[in-house]
């Protein structure tokens, strides 16, 4: 078997869960129900493999610290951002920057940062542009 798991360490991973099952459409995979600090959860997005590992500093697992900025976030394709991005800040979410059209790229964007330090940048593609399009607008743009 060959394959691509993304895994990030939480302080709470059966919390984390709750939070986002709240905003995304995703599926359980395998999920334990240890005391906290041992548990570990795993989830398809949209065909993508995360697996939660409660923080646990035996074992060398830290999460991340709240108001120190990260060098990673997710960036997930959504069909309807303003939904997801809607149902992320009721669920508690920090708007980072809220939905944004950029139309010339035929998307719109948004990012939240969740109650456990992690970031997570929404996507809604409304129609495709091509790399080199992207390229000569973002040249364009920056020339201006």
């Amino acid at each position: 078997m060959v394959g691509v798991e993304i895994d990030m360490v939480i302080t709470d991973s059966l919390k984390a869960l709750e939070l986002y099952e709240k905003v995304f459409d995703l599926q359980r995979v395998e999920v334990t129900n240890f005391p906290r600090g041992e548990n570990e959860v795993i989830f398809t997005l949209y065909g993508v493999r995360f697996h939660m590992l409660d923080e646990n500093p035996k074992f060398g697992l830290k999460a991340p610290i709240l108001d120190e900025p990260q060098s990673i976030w997710f960036n997930i394709l959504v069909p309807d951002i303003r939904e997801t991005f809607s149902k992320a800040i009721s669920a508690g979410c920090i708007e980072i920057q809220p939905v944004t059209e950029l139309p010339d790229y035929g998307v719109s964007n948004a990012i939240f940062r969740d109650a456990f330090g992690y970031q997570w940048m929404l996507h809604q593609m409304y129609k495709e542009v091509s790399f080199e399009e992207r390229t000569r607008l973002w040249e364009e743009k920056r020339d201006n």
